[in-house]
């Protein structure tokens, strides 16, 4: 596999990154659920996704995709251009692409937190490989339809999703993140037993 693709395809995910790693921490309040419960007598996702972590979540990594555009324009305009990064289309349509590539990254890991509760795993236990890849299923599948609805409406060359992710993209990402996860989930935790320094 050439190397170039794993540097496009990571790339293209980061707004997803920033989105979902930021979302635990700027969440709280108000659960998405309300506090309700499903019919199968368990909460429909619990307290851990809540509005403010998905909207802020969804905005901070809006952010990061807003400034890796820019950041791709220049370096396609430098003697780098052959890495062919993506800017996702550049202003405005990359509002909408990066917007669904957070919010599809969020919405994800939404729905694998209420398949989680119908099958009895507590919040914080985990349900691997679900927990590593639900936000990438989620990038994939909300920013297909919104290449789809770009390219409808003639507002893009061509298909965005298909012109910029190929299967070997879309193998890395499955491929990759899991660790990234795994690790990421792995430091956080060697971190909270350390004894405080205060």
């Amino acid at each position: 596999m050439d190397w170039l693709i794993i540097i496009q395809a990571l790339w293209l995910i980061l707004p997803a990154y920033f989105a979902n790693g930021f979302a635990p921490l700027v969440g709280g309040g108000t659960p998405i659920d309300f506090g309700k419960k499903y019919k199968d007598g368990k909460r429909i996702l619990g307290d851990g996704k809540t509005w403010r972590g998905l909207l802020l979540g969804t905005l901070i990594g809006m952010i990061a995709g807003f400034g890796l555009s820019v950041f791709a324009k220049f370096v396609s305009q430098t003697e780098f251009s052959w890495l062919k990064i993506t800017d996702f289309t550049g202003f405005p349509l990359m509002i909408p692409i990066i917007f669904s590539i957070c919010f599809g990254a969020l919405l994800g890991d939404v729905i694998e937190s209420f398949l989680k509760r119908r099958t009895g795993i507590a919040r914080g236990e985990d349900w691997i490989p679900f927990d590593q890849i639900d936000f990438i299923l989620g990038v994939l599948f909300f920013t297909f339809l919104m290449a789809v609805f770009l390219d409808i409406l003639n507002l893009t060359e061509g298909n965005w999703f298909l012109t910029n992710l190929s299967v070997w993209h879309i193998l890395v990402l499955l491929t990759f993140t899991p660790f990234f996860h795994l690790f990421s989930n792995f430091v956080l935790r060697k971190s909270k037993k350390q004894p405080s320094k205060k």
